[in-house]
C-alpha cells in the first residue's frame, strides 16, 4: 500500500515537471499572437516583429529606384496618421466605421490581420495590404462631396468616407 502511494507521487510529479517543460517549449517556439493567429512578418530586429509599410501597387510612398526603401515604421505611421487612419481587424470589423477627411488627404490603411487584405475604396480601386501590414494612399474624387463605401475583402460596406473639398 505505501509502495502505491510512492508510486503515484512519483508519477505526479513527473506529470508536472512533463507539462512545465512543454509549456516552456511552446512558448519559446510560438510565433503567435493574442489570438492564436500566425504572425506574418514584415521584418525583424533582434526577434522583434517591425511592421514596415507596404510599399507594393496601391501606395503613396513607393521606393526610389536606386535610393533604397522609403518606408514608414508601425510606429512612425501611428503617429503620423493618428487623426487620419482606418483599422480593419481580423474580421474585418473597421475602426472608425464612418469618417471625413478633404480630398487629397493621405491616409493610413491598417490591416491588424493575419491574412492580407483587399480593400476597395468605392471608386478609387482596390488597394491590397499584406498581413499586418499598411499602406498609406491618398484620398481623391473627382465630384465633391463624395462617399466612397468601403469594403474589405467579400465584405461590403463596412465602413465609409466622405471626401469634401
Amino acid at each position: 500500500m505505501k509502495n502505491n502511494k510512492v508510486l503515484l507521487w512519483v508519477l505526479g510529479a513527473l506529470a508536472v515537471v512533463l507539462i512545465v517543460v512543454v509549456v516552456v517549449y511552446v512558448r519559446r517556439n510560438a510565433d503567435t499572437d493574442m489570438t492564436g493567429e500566425d504572425i506574418v512578418r514584415n521584418d525583424t530586429v533582434g526577434g522583434e516583429v517591425v511592421p514596415t509599410e507596404d510599399v507594393s501597387e496601391g501606395s503613396v510612398t513607393t521606393p526610389v529606384a536606386g535610393s533604397g526603401s522609403v518606408t514608414l515604421s508601425y510606429q512612425q505611421a501611428l503617429t503620423k496618421y493618428a487623426s487620419a487612419r482606418m483599422q480593419f481587424d481580423a474580421q474585418c470589423a473597421t475602426t472608425p466605421k464612418q469618417a471625413t477627411w478633404k480630398n487629397g488627404t493621405l491616409i493610413m490603411l491598417d490591416n491588424r490581420s493575419a491574412l492580407p487584405r483587399t480593400i476597395r475604396l468605392g471608386g478609387m480601386g482596390n488597394v491590397s495590404i499584406k498581413a499586418w501590414g499598411f499602406k498609406i494612399v491618398k484620398l481623391s474624387a473627382s465630384n465633391l462631396p463624395q462617399t466612397l463605401l468601403v469594403d474589405c475583402g467579400v465584405q461590403q460596406n463596412v465602413a465609409s468616407i466622405l471626401v469634401q473639398k
